[in-house]
């Protein structure tokens, strides 16, 4: 009987700056700069990551979702709260 796939999704480091991501093979930086929700998160609330899908990842402690191709090329999605209007 075969196994089901899973995805795996690890943070291999945080920093003052920020944290990285291994998702497979490919490791990502994560900078508060760019995402800045995980800026005041714990070091638990940052490593209980889940990647239900290929191209997407929740942190369920903060309730935040993600693309993976938003964390690859964050300039393509610009961050925007309604107290930016």
């Amino acid at each position: 009987m075969l196994g089901s796939a899973t995805l795996e999704a690890e943070v291999t480091n945080i920093s003052a700056h920020g944290f990285w991501l291994l998702l497979g093979s490919e490791e990502l930086p994560v900078p508060y700069s760019k995402f800045p929700w995980f800026k005041k998160a714990t070091v638990e609330q940052i490593l209980t990551v889940q990647r239900p899908t290929e191209n997407h990842l929740y942190w369920p402690q903060l309730d935040v979702d993600l693309s993976v191709e938003s964390i690859r090329s964050p300039e393509a999605f610009p961050l925007l709260s309604r107290t930016d209007a």
